[in-house]
């Protein structure tokens, strides 16, 4: 049974609706008229719909429909026990079914953190259902040059977060087993990752076992949600476990090997990059390259945020996804 709606999250969020989408209940949030241009919002790990709060209101204020999805294993959406059902053809086609579900052909995507790798893919699997893309932090990259598990492994080490979340149980119990010390652990300012010595110079990279298992949340001075914030995360988190966000993870291998017949390039669709400057997991020199393989791209620089932009700095990321969704899709 899901938890009863904190109160941060009943006042900061449209009502929760559910749908059953390609076999799952999805949970999602939905504003704005529905006969404005369609725009889709998919956060990343550990996070919720709640993390587009600042967003929703705004964008539908300036007439765009707005929805916003608990993804698959997240909040109030279900949970599948198989790992291979939270791959990327599972997690694009909830995205698929759930415009089937509100009547809509197209819309625009926009992705943060995992939610960002989901909605690169969209194109390259479901290109008639896209009318633009815009990847917050995450940028397009174009498929790894051999198994991405192993890679990780030979660049940052076995204890790089990644190769930790394939050992089954291991991180679910770890992360699990004090949801507020692991909420407030990832939901930390810009330069926290380095401070606390989840990374380290000439050795294992994005240590986030050890980081964690040390982080002292009383002596914390990084964080920049509030109280009554954070506990939206973990009440929601309580209730879904992180097993099932981890499963996504575990399928790093899956998509790899299942996306060899993909298409590499994204032509003729509006695309939009909005990067943050410091970001340690995913920092704006990773999109570089981009345009190597967008055809339509435009790119902007969100500075002095981290890697939670549009929690971080909500004004700037409203300023530029409405400026860009003012030219291509004017509501």
């Amino acid at each position: 049974m899901a938890p009863a709606l904190p109160p941060a999250l009943a006042a900061a969020m449209p009502p929760v609706q559910t749908a059953q989408v390609n076999g799952i209940e999805m949970a999602y949030y939905e504003a704005g008229p529905k006969d404005g241009p369609a725009i889709v919002l998919c956060h990343g790990f550990p996070e919720t719909a709640f993390s587009w709060r600042h967003q929703i209101p705004v964008l539908a204020e300036a007439g765009y429909h707005v929805i916003a999805p608990d993804q698959r294993g997240y909040g109030l959406t279900s949970d599948p026990d198989a790992v291979a059902e939270y791959d990327m053809e599972h997690l694009t086609a909830d995205l698929v079914a759930l415009l089937d579900h509100l009547g809509l052909e197209k819309a625009v995507f926009v992705g943060h953190d995992w939610g960002g790798f989901v909605v690169w893919q969209m194109p390259l699997m479901h290109r008639e259902r896209c009318a633009g893309i815009i990847g917050l932090n995450t940028p397009y990259q174009p498929r790894y040059r051999a198994e991405p598990i192993e890679l990780f492994r030979q660049v940052y080490g076995p204890d790089m977060y990644i190769v930790w979340f394939q050992t089954p149980g291991e991180a679910d119990q770890a992360l699990g087993s004090d949801v507020n010390k692991t909420m407030r652990f990832f939901l930390r300012k810009p330069a926290a990752l380095r401070q606390s010595g989840e990374t380290k110079k000439g050795g294992s990279s994005f240590a986030f076992a050890a980081g964690l298992a040390a982080y002292d949340p009383a002596a914390d001075q990084s964080q920049f949600l509030s109280d009554e914030e954070m506990a939206v995360y973990v009440a929601l988190f309580e209730h879904s476990g992180f097993t099932g966000p981890i499963n996504w993870y575990r399928n790093f291998t899956r998509n790899w090997e299942r996306g060899a017949d993909l298409p590499t390039r994204i032509d003729d669709l509006p695309c939009l990059m909005i990067m943050a400057e410091k970001d340690a997991v995913l920092p704006p020199s990773m999109a570089d390259k981009m345009g190597d393989h967008i055809s339509d791209l435009e790119k902007v620089l969100v500075t002095d945020s981290g890697h939670w932009t549009q929690q971080e700095q909500p004004q700037a990321v409203n300023r530029y996804i409405l400026d860009w969704m003012r030219r291509r899709f004017p509501a």
